[in-house]
């Protein structure tokens, strides 16, 4: 008879998951930050002042420019990488 806890293996592959998930999740962080980042960068080449966080008071014209331009920066971005 063993004398190992059948809970052992369950707590090392608990163990296991943890890290993973915070690994993911640290991803996800930095992720959003150059996102952020790279959003902000593309309003204040057309002009448009963000502030971090919340920025309802933009209008659906200033945030679509934002998005546009992001866009745009990827395509240039992706068609440069093909050079």
């Amino acid at each position: 008879m063993s004398t190992r806890n059948s809970n052992d293996d369950t707590n090392k592959y608990k163990s296991r998951k943890s890290k993973g998930e915070n690994d993911s999740q640290d991803q996800k962080k930095e992720d959003l930050s150059a996102m952020e980042e790279f959003k902000m960068e593309a309003a204040n080449e057309i002009g448009i002042d963000l502030k971090k966080g919340y920025n309802g008071d933009l209008t659906a014209k200033e945030a679509g420019s934002i998005g546009g331009r992001m866009v745009k920066k990827m395509i240039e971005s992706y068609k440069d990488s093909l050079k």
